[in-house]
């Protein structure tokens, strides 16, 4: 397995059982492009089923546009959280401890998601009018995901290569 796809979590961890055994990870050169892409994956996942769900309500109930959001954004954090805490909770961390590093690895690159998504959403023209059947709808809601995963990728990299953000995660896989 080469540099470039070893998950290293944080940069503590050593290198031992993938050929460099002994060598500690490079501190300046921070977490690899895939374990940013990965972890960002892993958040997109829960924010696009939150945002989505929230979306699909608030249009359904038409509800207005900013109760149709604030429902969608915290549905988003909800969903994102979630995942990780339900996998740091298998790992055997109690429900307070699980908590914590929840929102320590999660909230930076859901905020930044949230953020660049519906700042999107917001700006494409007619899309905040759209409804559930209108490709504008989807095609802006979708591009918006796009775009704030390749923004939060490198926030991601740079939190988890100084052992913060999704890093907190790994300590307990």
């Amino acid at each position: 397995m080469d540099d470039s796809t070893r998950h290293t979590g944080n940069a503590h961890d050593h290198d031992a059982g993938h050929g460099n055994a002994g060598r500690r990870t490079n501190h300046s050169a921070g977490a690899s492009w895939a374990t940013a892409a990965k972890a960002t994956l892993h958040c997109l996942t829960g924010c696009a089923i939150g945002e989505i769900l929230g979306m699909v309500i608030g249009t359904a109930l038409m509800w207005g546009n900013v109760p149709t959001m604030v429902l969608a954004i915290s549905l988003a954090f909800v969903f994102g959280y979630s995942f990780t805490l339900f996998a740091v909770r298998r790992a055997g961390l109690s429900l307070k401890a699980a908590v914590k590093v929840a929102l320590a690895a999660d909230t930076v690159s859901i905020a930044v998601m949230e953020l660049v998504d519906n700042g999107i959403i917001a700006l494409v023209p007619g899309a905040m009018d759209a409804e559930l059947s209108d490709g504008l709808f989807w095609s802006a809601l979708l591009g918006g995901f796009a775009v704030a995963f390749l923004i939060t990728t490198p926030v991601n990299k740079w939190m988890i290569g100084r052992g913060k953000g999704h890093a907190v995660v790994h300590a307990h896989h």
